[in-house]
């Protein structure tokens, strides 16, 4: 049997984009940073989301219906860092960049390397998470090139320059 202690570990060396999600709606504003995000499909579009089921924002999202999908850009950094600070609250995340909105209603960081904008199309429990299934409605690229993974527990920058002589 593998353990929790095991998993994590190994998970960490499975790479992924960093991006804060963000929602809007009868629920409010909120948002988180998450790298647990993935393609399901492209047709219809459709996005994954993984969300601690005991997060603050669990609910308002579920309760909102929408999410935008912000990939971060290396720049962005910082941001990940206010979305994953639980001692700040709702307002002061939102305060520390810009936003703008399409089709959803749900907050689209403006300098995000690309933006998708989604309906919750469905949600599943699965053990301590909730899956969001997400139809994409838009799509909007960012002007940065270089793109924020977390691997091994550390971010790293990825783009021209990171590109290995293969």
């Amino acid at each position: 049997m593998v353990d929790t202690t095991g998993f994590r570990n190994a998970m960490a060396l499975l790479g992924g984009a960093v991006s804060v999600i963000t929602t809007d709606g009868t629920a409010g504003r909120w948002g988180f940073t998450a790298s647990a995000v993935c393609s399901v499909t492209d047709q219809p579009p459709t996005l994954l989301v993984c969300m601690n089921r005991s997060s603050f924002a669990n609910g308002h999202f579920k309760q909102n219906g929408v999410l935008s999908v912000n990939v971060l850009s290396a720049e962005l950094k910082g941001i990940s860092g206010v979305f994953a600070n639980r001692e700040l609250g709702s307002d002061e995340r939102f305060a520390q960049a810009c936003w703008s909105t399409l089709e959803s209603g749900a907050p689209l960081l403006d300098d995000a390397l690309v933006n998708f904008d989604c309906r919750i199309a469905q949600a599943h429990e699965v053990g301590s998470h909730t899956i969001f299934y997400c139809e994409v409605l838009a799509i909007r690229h960012g002007k940065s090139q270089e793109g924020l993974m977390y691997f091994n527990r550390a971010y790293h920058r990825l783009g021209d320059a990171s590109r290995s002589a293969c």
